[in-house]
C-alpha cells in the first residue's frame, strides 16, 4: 500500500470562517468580482431592500440577504451579467424619532434648531449607521457592487423620487387633497398609521 503523505499544514479540525472569509472578501473586491461583467449575457438585477439606518441589522435583514445572494451568486454561476445594488434607507420616522431622543438627551430641541442644523444631525446618525450596516452586510459575504451604494436621501436618488412624483401628478395618476392626517402633537409631524 502506498505510503500517504500528510502536508506540513495540517488542516484544523474545526471550520474558522474569519480565516477563510477575511482572506478572500477583499481579494473579491478588488478582482471586481462583484461588478456586472459588461458584456452581451444576459442581466439580472437585484436590489437591496434598503435596511433602515435606525441601528444594525436584524436577523430579519441576514435572512432576506442571504436568500438574496444566493439568487446572485447562482445567476453569476448561470454566465449572466449580474448586478446587486446595495443601499440603505432613511426610514424617515423611525430615523427621526431615533434623532430627536438623541437630541432630547443631549437637551437640544428639534424645533429651536430648525430642518437645516436637524438635518446635519440626521446625516451624522446615517453615517455612523449606514456605516456599521454596510460592514455587517459585508461581514455577511453580501456580493453587492459596492462603489453604486446609494442612501434614500442621497440627492440624485432623491431628484429622481421627486420628479417621479411630479409626472405622476402631471398625468393625473396622484392626487393632492385636504385629508384628516395623523399628527403627532408632541413630535409635530405627521405620522403614517
Amino acid at each position: 500500500m502506498p505510503e500517504i503523505k500528510t502536508s506540513e499544514k495540517e488542516l484544523s479540525t474545526a471550520y474558522s470562517p474569519n480565516q477563510i472569509e477575511d482572506k478572500w472578501y477583499p481579494i473579491w473586491e478588488k478582482s471586481n468580482a462583484f461588478k456586472p461583467a459588461e458584456n452581451d449575457a444576459e442581466s439580472f438585477t437585484l436590489m437591496i431592500p434598503p435596511p433602515n439606518v435606525t441601528g444594525i441589522l436584524t436577523m430579519g435583514h441576514v435572512l432576506n440577504n442571504t436568500i438574496n445572494d444566493v439568487l446572485v451568486r447562482r445567476a453569476r454561476m448561470q454566465g449572466k451579467s449580474t448586478l446587486w445594488l446595495p443601499g440603505t434607507d432613511h426610514a424617515s420616522i423611525a430615523t427621526e424619532a431615533k434623532v430627536t431622543r438623541m437630541l432630547k438627551d443631549d437637551g437640544i430641541s428639534k424645533q429651536k434648531i430648525g430642518r437645516e442644523e436637524f438635518l446635519n444631525h440626521a446625516w451624522e446618525w446615517k453615517e455612523k449607521y449606514g456605516g456599521i450596516i454596510i460592514k455587517q452586510l459585508k461581514k455577511l459575504g453580501a456580493t453587492c457592487d459596492w462603489d453604486r451604494e446609494i442612501f434614500t436621501m442621497d440627492e440624485n436618488y432623491s431628484n429622481a423620487v421627486m420628479e417621479a412624483f411630479v409626472r405622476l401628478y402631471n398625468d393625473n395618476l396622484i392626487y393632492r387633497g385636504e385629508r384628516i392626517i395623523n399628527w403627532d402633537p408632541q413630535e409635530q409631524t405627521a405620522l403614517s398609521d
